[in-house]
């Protein structure tokens, strides 16, 4: 499903085949937790980004329509009107996230619904069928993302459970595939490193999962309160071990600087909240930086966000309608703004593919990777 087209610098140009499509890597996967982008777009907006695939949330979509409701509306592709590849992730990252409302064993997680309250029991093989129920083309298993700091032995033995449970994930969506009635019966698995920062774990924990052959690995459990240096350094030391074949896939990061040096560390495939998060709030991303259009001197600015972007809304607006918009509390604010910034990360990644293939990675990077941090 995976083919490595070149190397470049550290950097990786690849080709995920998936039953709704090929995505070329690097990729930016778009955060639809909810099976929508926040900020009012729809697939339509996606696709005229430059999206290739979309992410959703197993945790989610179970509470609230429920995922026995969207496969008996077709699956979560009909459900969404998206047709391109989709990656579910496996709730995991809600046993990090909602640490105050669920309750962990080795048979899985229980949680108290930030819904309604009702107790929601999510164990390996139900995150599973959950996924398998939506219909997306990778699934990911079931992991206990940790903390940072956390503490050794506890991790330790997280680490291990988490590779049980892995197990159990596998053999859970092996079955529906061959069951004959599955939504997506090509639907694939990607397993979870996790380990914390310490590297003795990361490194011991992705040798054993490797061991699986699985179709794809994640590196878990980072952007939860590391420095940028210790994310640097467990990508190095993790990715030394990720079999060359198959996709890497950090998650949950992160910034475009983030985005660049880890894919000069080898990594293929993202996701993170960041581009429609931050549009929300008025945050922008451009070519010299991040823009904050709250700020007072883009009052009278006619100028569009970045002259060099050519996304809709900077071929149409100014600086100073989307600040009017931002302060005058329209809706309007929040789709021109995440539009903007789904752009360019899409964008970001097909430069960056275009760098790779062109053998000018290291250039682009030595061009681009602190300017994409500065404030504007």
């Amino acid at each position: 499903m995976f083919k490595l087209l070149k190397t470049d610098s550290g950097a990786r140009r690849g080709e995920l085949s998936t039953p709704h499509g090929a995505v070329q890597t690097p990729a930016f996967m778009n955060v639809a937790t909810q099976g929508a982008i926040k900020g009012g777009l729809d697939a339509a907006d996606l696709r005229a980004a430059g999206c290739q695939i979309a992410l959703a949330n197993t945790y989610h979509l179970h509470l609230r329509p429920g995922d026995e409701l969207i496969r008996g509306l077709g699956g979560l592709h009909r459900f969404m009107a998206w047709e391109l590849p989709i990656l579910t992730d496996s709730g995991g990252f809600q046993i990090f996230s909602l640490s105050g409302l669920r309750k962990l064993t080795e048979e899985g997680a229980l949680f108290a619904s930030h819904v309604d309250g009702r107790r929601v029991f999510m164990s390996p093989e139900d995150s599973v069928r959950i996924q398998s129920n939506l219909g997306g083309d990778i699934a990911m298993a079931l992991d206990e993302c940790v903390g940072i700091p956390a503490e050794y032995t506890y991790m330790k033995d997280s680490c291990d459970r988490t590779y049980r449970w892995l197990s159990r994930c596998r053999d859970e969506l092996s079955r529906l595939n061959g069951s004959g009635n599955a939504v997506n019966p090509g639907q694939a698995l990607f397993g979870i490193n996790q380990g914390a920062t310490f590297l003795d774990l990361r490194v011991g924990h992705m040798r054993r999962i490797a061991e699986l052959e699985l179709p794809g690995y994640a590196i878990g459990g980072l952007a939860v309160g590391e420095t940028h240096e210790e994310m640097y350094g467990i990508i190095e030391a993790v990715t030394e071990h990720m079999p060359s074949g198959r996709p890497r896939y950090l998650m949950g990061v992160g910034t475009p600087r983030n985005i660049l040096e880890s894919v000069a560390r080898g990594i293929d495939m993202f996701d993170c909240v960041m581009p429609a998060r931050n549009g929300r709030h008025g945050h922008l991303f451009t070519w010299g930086g991040v823009m904050n259009l709250n700020n007072e001197k883009y009052a009278s600015d006619p100028a569009p966000v970045d002259d060099s972007c050519a996304c809709a809304v900077c071929r149409t607006y100014s600086r100073a309608y989307l600040r009017h918009l931002f302060k005058a509390g329209e809706a309007l604010a929040l789709r021109l703004a995440v539009t903007h910034n789904l752009w360019f990360y899409n964008e970001l990644m097909s430069r960056l593919r275009a760098a790779i293939d062109a053998g000018e990675f290291a250039a682009f990077r030595r061009e681009h990777s602190e300017r994409l941090s500065l404030r504007v």
